[in-house]
C-alpha cells in the first residue's frame, strides 16, 4: 500500500465519518456553476448601469416631471402644497372616460381629490393622456405642469392663473 493511504470500513471500529448515514449532497452540474452558456453569452449584467441616465425609464422620468412641478407650486405656496400627495397612473379610469365621452369633453389629464381624515388631498396625473397631447414634441414637462397646476387649482378653489403667474391655458396653436 502506499504511504499515507489507509482504507476503512464502516464498523470496523473507527469514528463514523462527518456526515455519514445521511444521504450525500446534491451535486450541481458542470452546466449550473457555469455563468454563461458554451458560447460565451448568456446570463449578463444590466445594459445599462442604474446610476446614469440612459437607464431611467419613461415612467420614471415622467414621475420626475410631476415632482419639479411640484416642488415648484411648494415654493410658491409653502405648506398647502407640501401638504397634498402626487402620484401618477398610467391611465384614467374606465368610468372617468365614459364620464367624459358622455360629456363630450376631452380625456382627463388628471384628478383632484380632496383630503380626508385618514388622507391628505391628493394629485393624480395620468400618463398616457398627457403624453398623448404633447406628441413626440419637446411639449411634455410643459403639459405636465399646466395639468399640475389645474389640479391644484381645483383642490385649493383657486384659479389656475393664482396658482402659478406663469400659466397659460393649453391651446393647439402653440
Amino acid at each position: 500500500m502506499a504511504e499515507g493511504f489507509t482504507v476503512g470500513f464502516e464498523g470496523d471500529g473507527e469514528r463514523p465519518r462527518p456526515g455519514a448515514g445521511r444521504p450525500p449532497a446534491p451535486q450541481r452540474r458542470w452546466f449550473e456553476r457555469r455563468r454563461r452558456n458554451r458560447h460565451g453569452r448568456g446570463l449578463r449584467g444590466d445594459v445599462m448601469p442604474p446610476g446614469l441616465p440612459g437607464s431611467r425609464t419613461r415612467a420614471d422620468r415622467f414621475e420626475d416631471l410631476v415632482a419639479e412641478s411640484a416642488e415648484r407650486l411648494e415654493v410658491l405656496w409653502g405648506q398647502p402644497i407640501a401638504a397634498m400627495d402626487f402620484s401618477v397612473e398610467l391611465l384614467p379610469r374606465t368610468a372617468s372616460l365614459d364620464f367624459a365621452e358622455a360629456a363630450g369633453g376631452p380625456v382627463p389629464l388628471g384628478r383632484a381629490l380632496g383630503a380626508t381624515p385618514r388622507h391628505p388631498a391628493r394629485v393624480v396625473i395620468y400618463r398616457r393622456p398627457v403624453e398623448q397631447l404633447a406628441g413626440p414634441d419637446l411639449l411634455l414637462p410643459e403639459i405636465v405642469h399646466l395639468a399640475v397646476v389645474e389640479q391644484v387649482a381645483e383642490l385649493l378653489m383657486r384659479s389656475p392663473e393664482e396658482i402659478d403667474p406663469d400659466y397659460r391655458p393649453w391651446d393647439e396653436d402653440r
